[in-house]
């Protein structure tokens, strides 16, 4: 049976941005898949691009952006797209097209990823284009069925998008789907067979790929032409699920990465170790980490979740004289938002949870109307937040979008 998904916006203003990873819905052993833009999708001015997982700086913060915080087949629905396979990518928006990954064929054993080019005022499909597929696929059982082959969000420069697929490899596209370069960079995977997550970052004339199961490496391309420029690696990069975050200033950019029981601070420039600490997360790590001000916060973790705090720069071994503070009062899969410091964010379990960002100290934790619907993984939430005209939205696996106040005090703005 050939995965469908559906792509949907709402209206509030001219345009619509962001989104988030989009649900895949298990129903008579069939894959029915729903791409929710409107839930993550900030309304942002014409111009505005969303060009990279979690906004322009990583940040999951739509400055500007008023969105609805009711929606409907009826109320606030701009237009609805039926999209060619599934997947758990976010899309992103680059002037008038919105761009997102899918894939098809698995169960047939005709594997086949796509990036599809949607145009943003009408929700016409307005191209969609393959890569070739690897010899040898991810096995499509297990965990792996829970999110499939389209888990990393594109990135792009404005004239390029950049993807990658795991074991597929990498590619560039120009703006009307023409492939400039497709490079492969390992077949690796890790022994519970999950695939790598982790989406593209760019950093000057860089595409910094997280190849963590397929190579344990951090790779970054030319973006023009694919070849590899710096290779960073290292074993425990195999359990690293979470997008890296630039951090540091602009005479010494950090390129910060979570792995289990470590920070590891890259100079993006050339792969080398800028510094490093223990962070007390151990196992895998699915978050990305939260830069702001200066500090850099990092979560997840298993079975013990935790969540760190680290001052940037330093040099080498920064763990006794640069952390902040550590609490367990963490997350497993979702990304924190940072905002008038305080670090929110909804939990796996169904708790929407607020830190001081100064102390790591709870300011709240309510846990949302969630009345089963966790999925077959047992989760409710895997999506990251995003703020939005001062509230945040979190979209469930099986219950709704989720908003409340980004305040000191919790209040349920709708579900």
């Amino acid at each position: 049976m050939k995965p469908r998904r559906t792509a949907t916006f709402f209206s509030l203003s001219p345009a619509v941005g962001e989104g988030t990873r989009h649900r895949t819905s298990w129903r008579s052993g069939r894959v029915a898949s729903a791409f929710l833009l409107a839930s993550l999708l900030p309304v942002l001015a014409a111009d505005s691009d969303w060009p990279r997982f979690r906004g322009p700086n990583g940040s999951g913060i739509a400055i500007g952006a008023q969105p609805p915080t009711t929606w409907s087949d009826t109320q606030n629905l701009k237009w609805k797209t039926e999209l060619p396979g599934a997947g758990t990518s976010s899309p992103i928006v680059v002037g008038e097209r919105v761009f997102v990954t899918t894939w098809t064929g698995a169960g047939a054993g005709e594997l086949s990823r796509q990036l599809v080019c949607v145009q943003r005022q009408s929700g016409k499909i307005q191209w969609a284009t393959s890569i070739a597929s690897e010899a040898s696929p991810n096995r499509y059982e297990g965990f792996f069925r829970e999110h499939g082959y389209a888990s990393h969000t594109p990135v792009s420069d404005g004239e390029n998008v950049f993807v990658y697929f795991g074991r597929g490899g990498a590619a560039a596209f120009d703006l009307d789907g023409k492939q400039r370069w497709h490079v492969q960079l390992g077949n690796g995977s890790n022994a519970k067979n999950w695939g790598s997550a982790a989406s593209p970052v760019l950093h000057k004339d860089f595409v910094i790929i997280t190849a963590s199961e397929e190579a344990h490496a951090v790779v970054a391309l030319d973006k023009q032409t694919g070849k590899e420029v710096w290779k960073a690696s290292g074993s425990a990069l195999e359990y690293v699920f979470g997008t890296p975050v630039l951090a540091g200033s602009a005479t010494q950019p950090e390129l910060v990465f979570a792995l289990p029981d470590e920070l590891w601070a890259l100079n993006p420039d050339t792969g080398k170790l800028r510094w490093f600490a223990a962070n007390g997360l151990p196992g895998n790590i699915a978050p990305s980490p939260v830069a702001g001000e200066g500090v850099v916060f990092a979560f997840g973790g298993f079975p013990q979740l935790g969540a760190v705090a680290f001052k940037t720069g330093g040099k080498g071994d920064v763990g006794q004289t640069h952390q902040l503070w550590l609490t367990r009062n963490s997350t497993y899969v979702p990304t924190p938002v940072l905002h008038e410091g305080r670090l929110y964010v909804v939990t796996d379990p169904g708790f929407a949870l607020c830190l001081d960002a100064k102390t790591g100290e709870q300011v709240f934790k309510e846990r949302l109307p969630i009345a089963g619907g966790t999925g077959p993984g047992g989760k409710p939430f895997y999506a990251s937040a995003v703020l939005a005209d001062g509230n945040i939205y979190a979209v469930s696996r099986r219950n709704g979008t989720f908003v409340f106040a980004a305040k000191p005090e919790f209040k349920l703005i709708a579900q």
